[in-house]
Formats: C-alpha cells, structure tokens, sequence
C-alpha cells in the first residue's frame, strides 16, 4: 500500500514541469508562425506606407512608436538590466535596424513577393555565420544549401548579368537578418525578453531618426497611413519582436530557423492575392529553390537541443 502510495505521488511531481515545458514550447511554436503570418503580411503594407513617407522618417515613427507602447506598460523591466544586457540589446537593434533599413530602401525597387522570398534567405545565412563568428563547424549540407539558395536568388531576381538594387538591398537586409537571429540565440533568456524587445526596437527607431534628420521628419496627416503605422507598431513590431525573442528563449535555433521559412511564404501570397504580383514560372522555381535551401541547411544541420 506505502508502495504504491508512494508511486504515484513521485509520478506527478516527475511529469509536471516536463508536461509545462513541453506546453510552453508547443505555445512558443504556434506563436511564432502566428508572427510570420503578419511579417509576411507587412512586406505589402509597408510597400504602400512608404510611397507617403520617406522610409528613414516611417522607421522612426514605427519603432520609436513599438517601443514607447512596451516602455509604458513595464518600465520597470528594462530599469533591471544590467550592463551586459544593454549592450546586448543595442548590438541586437544595430543589426535589426541596418536590416530593416536595407529592406524598406529595397521594396520600392522590387515585387514584394520578390523581396519576401529574398529576406527569407536569412535562414540560409544563419548557421554560416553562427560557423564564422562562434566557431560552429560548416557541414558540407549547409555549404550546398547556400549554393542552391544562391541559384534561386539569381531565378527570381537577376536581370541579364546584374543585379537590381532592390534585390541587392534585400539581400543585405536578409545578411543583418542572419546576424540578429544569431544573436537572439545566444543572448536571450526568457525572463530578460521583454526589456530585450524594448531595447532592441528603442535602438532601431534612434538609429532611423538620426539618419533622418538631416532632411527633416516630413509625414502626412493623412488618417489611413497613421492606421497603418499604428498597426504596424503596435502588432507586427512590439508584439511581433517581443513574441520571437522569448520564442527563442524557449526554442532551439534550428527550429526557429525552419519557422521563420514560413514568413517569405506568407510573403509571396499576400503579394499575389492583394498586391497583384505576377506569379511567373521564374518566380515559383526561385522561390522553390530558396525555401528548399532553407529546409535542408536547417534539417540536415541541426543537432539535438540541449534539454533545459
């Protein structure tokens, strides 16, 4: 009776935190591809937005907005961190915003379809720079993956021999993409996530306004963009960062990688659906070498997660 008695109360202490755990993984999963949805979704709106506004002048107004919304509802978790921690969260946000930059310049060149399958490629760069700057070891699986997503590049956007600018931008917007997802990696922790996020988003809306503002902060008063921009700060931005970075707290790196495959697929639909775009054939087997690429550099790479 003492026997089984004791059994089956040790069963349920051993099982709880396991079951929590996986739950709270299972939830971080679902979050995220919620999140790739609306980026994906963004690649339009921001298309639009920045035919009223120069791009320098809607990052500003978008980020400082993303982070003013976190600051008020918990200043006192950003007043907790420590000097590692800021340093952190401004190399983060430096990285985010030259990406962001990059990608906002190259949209008005290139089909938003085009620049979402493009930035996408930042899952590609990731485990090459993990490699380069944290001494992971390149496998042969990554290295042909980046050929194969270097081909699919040159399917969609390649014009003759040369380049576009947009596609050129994107493409270094998806480098700076590589190396915050990288960062975020190493640096988050789930209870330090939401100070990160303020600080990160803090970071990329000062660094827009300073290159800004030689030219002076010129925005419309127009109703529907302020609509935009609101939505834009407030879902894709404060709640879409700060999503991602405790999702990669919880998550190993490789399946946030293969998540975030998701989001120049959202990309490419929205595009068609309601900016128009032309789905030519050239378009659907770039795109299919791209997301391929990106599927064997994260699935043959990965190694087995640590357990927490």
């Amino acid at each position: 009776m003492s026997a089984d008695t004791a059994s089956g109360s040790t069963a349920p202490v051993a099982a709880g935190p396991s079951a929590r755990r996986d739950r709270l993984n299972l939830l971080a999963l679902v979050s995220l591809i919620a999140v790739t949805a609306v980026w994906g979704g963004t690649f339009v709106v921001v298309k639009d937005v920045t035919r009223a506004a120069s791009p320098m002048d809607f990052l500003a107004v978008r980020f400082l907005m993303a982070a003013a919304v976190l600051m008020a509802l918990r200043p006192s978790r950003v007043l907790r961190l420590n000097r590692r921690q800021w340093r952190h969260g401004v190399l983060l946000g430096l990285a985010l915003g030259v990406a962001y930059i990059a990608q906002t310049y190259g949209q008005q060149y290139t089909a938003a379809s085009t620049s979402g399958f493009i930035t996408g490629m930042s899952v590609v760069f990731t485990p090459v720079i993990a490699g380069l700057l944290l001494r992971h070891r390149i496998s042969a699986t990554v290295l042909w993956a980046v050929g194969i997503a270097t081909a699919g590049l040159g399917a969609m956007s390649l014009h003759g021999f040369a380049m576009g600018p947009g596609e050129g931008l994107t493409l270094l917007c998806a480098l700076f993409l590589a190396l915050h997802i990288t960062g975020l990696s190493e640096w988050s922790v789930a209870e330090d996530a939401y100070a990160l996020t303020v600080v990160q988003l803090g970071v990329v809306g000062l660094l827009c306004l300073a290159l800004g503002a030689p030219d002076g902060m010129d925005l419309p008063a127009d109703g529907s963009f302020w609509i935009s921009v609101a939505g834009l700060a407030v879902v894709a931005t404060s709640a879409g960062y700060l999503i991602q970075t405790w999702a990669q707290a919880r998550l190993p790196a490789s399946v946030v990688a293969i998540v975030l495959t998701l989001e120049p697929v959202f990309a490419g639909i929205f595009g068609v659906l309601v900016d128009h775009d032309a789905l030519t054939a050239r378009i659907v087997v770039g795109a299919a070498l791209v997301v391929g690429a990106m599927c064997l550099a994260e699935f043959r790479s990965a190694t087995p997660a640590p357990s927490p």
